[in-house]
């Protein structure tokens, strides 16, 4: 793996860590202003989410559903890094994959491939 991937890496391991600790500057830290953020299925929160601002209040909403992420591997190459993660939300686990694309040390886009039924169950359908 050349540099870049292994600072994508890293960088992906502490955002993950700051997430985990309530620090969302540091969290949102090497998120691109203009970052997409894709949330798959049909639940009342699917869809893509455009900038940061978007993001932070999204990260709010799954806050107070006491959304957790437990990484535990994280794969990556010069342009992507992909999380593969446990995730907990409103007392339920699912299994998770965070795939992040890099351009120019940013994140400019978050995608997940989860539980989608677990997602409409706890957010309901739009």
């Amino acid at each position: 793996m050349d540099m870049t991937g292994q600072e994508n890496i890293e960088k992906t391991k502490a955002a993950y860590a700051a997430f985990s600790a309530g620090d969302v500057e540091a969290a949102s830290a090497e998120l691109a202003d203009d970052i997409e953020w894709i949330t798959a299925g049909n639940s009342a929160v699917s869809g893509t989410r455009r900038g940061k601002k978007e993001v932070l209040d999204f990260w709010m909403q799954l806050a107070g559903k006491g959304f957790s992420t437990r990484p535990e591997y994280f794969l990556g190459d010069d342009e992507r890094v992909v999380v593969l993660t446990s995730i907990t939300l409103d007392g339920e686990t699912a299994d998770q994959a965070d795939v992040l694309t890099f351009r120019d040390g940013k994140v400019v886009k978050f995608q997940s491939a989860g539980d989608t039924a677990m997602q409409e169950r706890i957010w309901g359908t739009k």
